[in-house]
């Protein structure tokens, strides 16, 4: 299945819980999830049903890949890493997934969502160590440098962005030059670190079935 295209705010009342997919709109009164609170469709008022286990696994695992812009392929494949890397494997999939470029970008605030920064590194915006780093992919690591560059540092997007990163605040994990126009990765992430509520362990439990 291809990727989603439809309306953001949708997934967010689907999901039960603000992924803020939509930037700014999402602190604002116009959040589409604040007004109606309810699952979107005819009925969505009316979903008041017992739920399996595997209903749970199965929104839980769609709740953090949506959260991360992720096709299914693309999600099973950093399941089947962290499973095979030492270590937990709930633990291993989410640093995978915050190490991601274009979740870089976001976290350190150069960008108001993931999609938008997933679009920046698409469009050759940045720079990893100088180098140049257009796949959203790519795995960053404690010591890289991501920078924007020269001549997207008057992007408009980019400088709104920068300018309400601290209403989100930047993970300490990562640090922000905003005079500079880069950041620097200075650990692995931690779970604590991971602010939205996820339960990993239901999504190790899907896929381990």
């Amino acid at each position: 299945m291809a990727r989603y295209t439809g309306a953001s705010c949708r997934t967010c009342r689907r999901e039960n819980l603000k992924l803020f997919l939509k930037g700014e709109r999402c602190y604002s009164d116009k959040c589409s999830f604040e007004r109606r609170t309810y699952a979107p469709g005819q009925h969505g008022q009316n979903r008041f049903r017992k739920v399996s286990d595997y209903a749970l696994q199965l929104r839980e695992k769609q709740k953090v890949k949506h959260m991360y812009g992720m096709l299914e392929s693309q999600f099973r494949r950093y399941f089947y890493l962290a499973d095979r890397a030492k270590g937990v494997t709930g633990l291993n999939l989410l640093s995978m997934l915050e190490r991601r470029l274009d979740n870089v970008v976001y976290r350190m605030g150069f960008a108001g969502s993931r999609d938008q920064a997933r679009q920046f590194v698409r469009h050759n915006h940045f720079q990893v160590n100088g180098r140049k780093a257009d796949i959203p992919s790519f795995q960053v690591k404690p010591g890289d440098v991501v920078t924007l560059k020269e001549k997207s540092r008057k992007n408009a997007f980019i400088v709104e962005s920068l300018e309400a990163v601290a209403r989100r605040g930047v993970p300490s994990w990562m640090e922000l030059d905003k005079g500079n126009f880069q950041g620097t990765v200075k650990a692995m992430p931690n779970r604590e670190e991971i602010t939205m509520p996820i339960n990993e362990q239901l999504i190790v439990e899907l896929y381990s079935k």
